[in-house]
């Protein structure tokens, strides 16, 4: 006889085992400690996909260094806005993440963060200007007044040696550095909330099941029914909520849900690889995270970077990422994944995307043709006397890109993070990439607030929100004096002095 399917009740079902799903769901707990939550992760451990620390870059992005976030306008102002936005998202996370260290719901901060300060490094006349109208407008901002900008060779070499070692000293060249910048190990940093939700009451962690079935019942709860890889053995759960965190694997069970939020939504996916160097006599000369600007045609994410990590206690340098075409959404995923999320509804927007979008293909397959020689050659603008030997390739996590449907009903490619969610606030999926997990918190924040819509307004909720993010409901672009105090509280207790 066929053996029956297992049935599980749940008010909350998370889908992926990564940072977004892990802080969701301790946020749930801290907010109301009688839910029912059931984790789903098709891999046999958590945060092994785009959270695991060599799969990302590891930056706490905060916009100090990512000159993408402060593109060139056309009369060459600067553009600072979004810079504004990413750091005050930062701040959340910082926020949350000291308020579960004192309460010691995270080891030592050291295990997961560390000071790391965040520099950006640019050659030649027309980019030392762009740095220094950057550095200007930033720095006018309290969320940036720490910024500091040198053109001068002797602090150059103080802050960043193996960069200007070996360099034509007749090159003009430019930095700026935030010396509380910090390097997050984002899979140390999930695997110890999952470690804490699995010591809570209420909170089950089911391994090696994917979703193979989501449908919305006719009283409103979610039916999800998953399938254990190694024993065969089928799960069927209900629900009165679905997170959809599953990276790039979002995507396709947002399509699944039919929900009619998720029309006109289409899948970019990109691939990334490192070099890495782990040579302690080099790796110690170098601690900063060193961004520069991106090659004409590249993607945002795409922003070469010479970086200090530290990886499950392991510190090593990376310099990359180097992006590439793939038709995967996860890393361990299929070939078929980018075909598989063509539908009638995102059809027309993913072609129009295509079309407008060749020089950005034809660069991510170069990248991909690239020798070994080329990748270091690409470094050596960073790193003048970096030898190749000492250099090895090491494959990033892959990243999926938003396209939506613009007016006119052809499509728009997007570098940023979104939430969907159904109009009954049922069911929210994370779509995007950068950037992602440094801005978990707000994002997740979000979510709560408009799937938990009633609850999140009672004076019990509201109270369990300001203990986490004493933040909550105020601005910290506006408003300096908040930034000040949470600001010094949040570098004390992570130690990014």
């Amino acid at each position: 006889m066929k053996k029956p399917m297992a049935v599980k009740q749940a008010d909350v079902v998370l889908v992926g085992g990564g940072v977004m799903s892990a802080t969701l769901g301790v946020m749930l707990r801290q907010l109301d400690p009688s839910m029912k939550i059931v984790m789903l992760e098709r891999l046999d451990h958590v945060a092994h996909e785009s959270t695991d620390g060599w799969n990302n870059a590891g930056t706490g992005h905060a916009g100090y260094c990512e000159l993408n976030y402060t593109p060139e306008t056309e009369d060459g102002d600067v553009a600072i806005e979004r810079a504004l936005q990413i750091n005050a998202q930062y701040e959340v996370s910082l926020q949350f993440w000291s308020h579960l260290v004192e309460q010691g719901l995270l080891p030592e901060p050291s295990k997961f963060i560390n000071r790391t300060p965040h520099q950006s490094f640019v050659w030649g006349e027309k980019d030392v200007a762009f740095l220094k109208r950057r550095h200007e407008r930033l720095s006018a901002h309290h969320l940036f007044r720490d910024m500091e900008y040198t053109e001068s060779p002797r602090d150059l070499e103080d802050w960043m040696p193996l960069v200007v070692q070996g360099r034509d000293p007749m090159q003009r060249v430019a930095a700026t550095r935030i010396r509380h910048g910090s390097d997050v190990d984002f899979g140390s940093l999930t695997r110890n909330m999952v470690d804490y939700l699995q010591s809570q009451p209420n909170f089950e962690l089911m391994l090696g099941c994917p979703v193979h079935y989501i449908d919305q019942r006719d009283n409103g709860r979610w039916k999800i029914r998953v399938k254990n890889q190694h024993t065969g053995e089928q799960t069927k759960l209900e629900t009165g909520f679905v997170f959809l965190g599953a990276g790039g694997g979002a995507l396709p069970l947002l399509q699944k849900s039919g929900i009619d939020e998720a029309r006109g939504y289409g899948g970019f996916p990109v691939s990334g690889q490192w070099l890495v160097c782990r040579k302690p006599e080099v790796v110690t000369q170098h601690h900063a995270k060193v961004y520069g600007k991106a090659p004409i045609g590249a993607p945002p994410m795409s922003v070469p970077h010479l970086d200090t990590r530290i990886i499950n206690g392991e510190p090593a340098l990376l310099f990359g990422p180097f992006a590439g075409f793939t038709t995967r959404f996860l890393k361990q995923g299929s070939i078929f994944d980018l075909f598989g999320s063509v539908r009638t509804t995102n059809l027309k927007p993913m072609l129009s995307v295509s079309k407008s979008n060749m020089d950005l293909t034809r660069y991510l397959i170069g990248e991909v043709f690239q020798s070994h020689s080329d990748r270091v050659e690409a470094l050596r603008n960073f790193f003048p006397e970096a030898e190749e030997a000492n250099w090895e390739l090491r494959n990033a996590g892959q990243r999926v890109q938003i396209i939506k449907q613009a007016e006119g009903g052809g499509g728009k490619l997007e570098f940023g993070t979104e939430i969907v969610a159904s109009k009954d606030g049922t069911l929210a999926a994370l779509l995007g990439a950068s950037p992602g997990a440094s801005t978990a918190a707000n994002a997740m924040i979000s979510v709560i607030e408009r799937c938990f819509p009633d609850s999140v307004k009672t004076a019990e909720w509201q109270a369990r929100m300001k203990r986490m993010v004493p933040s909550y409901g105020q601005s910290l672009v506006d408003d300096e004096a908040l930034l000040t105090k949470v600001r010094e509280r949040t570098l004390a207790t992570l130690k990014l002095r």
